[in-house]
């Protein structure tokens, strides 16, 4: 029966082209379409509900997991129709679930709207690619899309590191090893140690999240690999500022000049809804130049957006003038564009202004008209 029940709401979820579904108790199921979370006009879930769900998808291992550590994550396949990361957790003692619709297929570049720089810069022999953003921005649908140019391109070896594997790639022109933190090692900064052994050409990280993982990728990087990673930080400055700040004072300097060298890009995206419906993804660019990394390396970096801003030529980009492009074509509503920007007061003065046509037409380069984003 619970399978049953699993099934329906899964088919709705792909039918409806929802991006999540949440389990209650308490309340009917709930989806996310376009942002925006809707009921289902469905009974309300007793604990017993959402407990006979929970064991209906839920490998042996991950409910141990639950059961010790209050929660667990796990890769979920529903038949050929999608896979989904699902989060169980516990809250007021009963069982909780929520489930991410991750796409069957992959997108382009173009259909995702990124920076066409981004092409040259992961094609490089070696360097630390950062993809960063709040979560559910879309940073794994924008990554699993880099893997699969690099796969369509190139004959490399591609070492993955999830927690839990979410888009399935094959061996095209690349081999892809994928490895589940948990299921296949025990840990990132374990799993990235053995990566090292393995003759890779790129390593994919699935997230930066401590001191070790994130020195373990930088001396990847240093020492000839392609390396991407994702941190939860908005804007460039944020990002290298938070890598540094997770290293003792007396360790700092030494990792500033590292990062300076090892760093060649980092993209921060944003997702909002889109008019009328749909989502649209917002980009940061940094391409890291010499005169950049020269003030990662000095301690200058809050002089990094002021350099993104005149490096429009190197493919550059702020996450606030894309934002503000994409309320100027009508595409989204000046509320959702500001409550994601950088600095939302400066982008809110910006829009008023335009609005009393007192703005220069910008020269901006950002385009985007997809309406593929839903993850």
């Amino acid at each position: 029966m619970a399978f049953l029940q699993i099934d329906k709401l899964l088919e709705t979820v792909v039918k409806e082209n929802c991006s999540d579904l949440h389990i209650t108790t308490g309340q009917p199921p709930v989806v996310r379409a376009s942002g925006r979370l809707i009921r289902l006009e469905t009974k309300s879930m007793e604990a017993d509900d959402t407990a006979s769900l929970m064991k209906s998808i839920t490998p042996e291992r991950n409910q141990q997991e639950l059961q010790e550590m209050g929660g667990t994550d796990f890769g979920f396949a529903f038949g050929d129709k999608g896979r989904f990361r699902v989060s169980v957790f516990k809250q007021r003692g009963h069982i909780a679930m929520v489930l991410r619709r991750i796409p069957n297929e992959f997108l382009t570049f173009e259909q995702l709207g990124l920076p066409p720089v981004i092409s040259e810069l992961i094609t490089r022999p070696r360097g630390l690619f950062l993809v960063t953003g709040p979560t559910g921005s879309g940073k794994t649908t924008t990554l699993a899309s880099m893997i699969n140019f690099l796969n369509d391109h190139h004959d490399h070896h591609i070492i993955t590191l999830e927690d839990p594997i979410e888009y399935y790639h094959n061996h095209k022109k690349s081999t892809i090893n994928q490895r589940e933190i948990g299921v296949d090692v025990p840990s990132f900064p374990e799993a990235l140690k053995r990566a090292l052994r393995m003759d890779p050409d790129i390593i994919l990280v699935g997230e930066l999240r401590d001191l070790e993982t994130i020195e373990a990728a930088v001396t990847a990087a240093e020492t000839g690999h392609i390396v991407f990673g994702t941190l939860h930080t908005t804007g460039a400055q944020g990002t290298v500022d938070r890598i540094i700040d997770v290293f003792p004072t007396q360790q700092q300097e030494q990792i500033r000049t590292q990062l300076s060298v090892a760093i060649i890009g980092i993209l921060s995206q944003a997702l909002l809804p889109r008019k009328p419906k749909g989502m649209v993804a917002a980009f940061e660019m940094l391409v890291v130049t010499p005169a950049i990394a020269n003030l990662i390396r000095e301690a200058k970096t809050y002089r990094i957006n002021s350099s993104i801003q005149t490096g429009r030529k190197f493919g550059m980009q702020l996450l606030d003038d894309a934002l503000f492009d994409l309320w100027r074509k009508g595409l989204c509503d000046e509320r959702d564009c500001i409550v994601r920007s950088v600095q939302p007061g400066e982008l809110k003065s910006k829009i008023q202004l335009a609005k009393k046509g007192l703005l220069d037409d910008e020269d901006g380069e950002y385009e985007d008209d997809d309406d593929d984003w839903d993850d």
